[in-house]
């Protein structure tokens, strides 16, 4: 197993279209935009752009890592979709990397550079009104409960909050920090989120070689996905 690899990392859960490529525990190439849905679109020339900022080709990957959800389910289909295809193509493995642990990985790294106590991280994408996809982990990055959606009220984290810190991050968290602010261990992060921040998990599965069967593995949505009925105007 090759020591430092050249690894693809894909984040489309949410409306940021990133991509990172690495070289062992280093970042060589980026290209992210935030704000829109056009992965469809983007996607690929930002694969291409990020192998050429690091001088590579898709014949020297070594593994393409790929954001999992939970998340938008047109963006994950698209992440994935792409991750398979430069799979089948350069006959390389892939790693599935939970949405939500890239979102804490990189708030955990920001709140090094200002902070050194350690505390447990709250990741957070929005879904809808005050519903939230989250989870739990320790600093050392281990999971402590399973992934799931709640709706955020003035006591969701009460009794967490009342033992220790807690840092709230990802796209979820503004909605809610006005709630959460009522409690002094209640800390936030804004921290963009970005394919660079698969790379820790992505490492780790890489050592491991826990890889997923490229034909079968899907995207991780939480929820169904429910198509609204087509509306056409002056109809009812």
């Amino acid at each position: 197993m090759k020591q430092t690899p050249i690894l693809l990392h894909i984040e489309t859960a949410t409306d940021v279209c990133s991509v990172a490529l690495s070289r062992g525990a280093e970042i060589i190439g980026l290209k992210e935009e935030a704000g829109g849905n056009n992965h469809a679109k983007n996607l690929l020339p930002f694969v291409e752009e990020a192998l050429k900022q690091g001088g590579c080709t898709i014949r020297d990957l070594n593994g393409v890592a790929v954001s999992i959800g939970p998340g938008s389910y047109t963006g994950l289909r698209i992440g994935v979709s792409t991750a398979k295809g430069i799979a089948y193509t350069a006959g390389i493995p892939v790693m599935a990397i939970s949405t939500l642990e890239g979102i804490a990985q990189g708030a955990k790294a920001s709140w090094t550079k200002t902070a050194s106590e350690p505390v447990q991280i709250v990741p957070m994408i929005d879904a809808r009104r005050m519903e939230v996809f989250t989870t739990r982990y320790d600093f050392e990055m281990n999971p402590l409960e399973e992934v799931t959606s709640k709706i955020v009220e003035k006591n969701t984290f009460a009794e967490l909050l009342s033992a220790q810190k807690v840092l709230f991050c990802g796209n979820g968290m503004p909605k809610c920090r006005e709630l959460l602010s009522a409690f002094p261990n209640a800390c936030f992060i804004d921290t963009p989120i970005s394919a660079q921040n698969l790379l820790p998990a992505a490492l780790k599965k890489w050592q491991a070689q826990d890889f997923e069967d490229v034909a079968y593995f899907e995207p991780f949505y939480l929820k169904e996905y429910v198509a609204a009925k087509p509306v056409v105007k002056g109809l009812r």
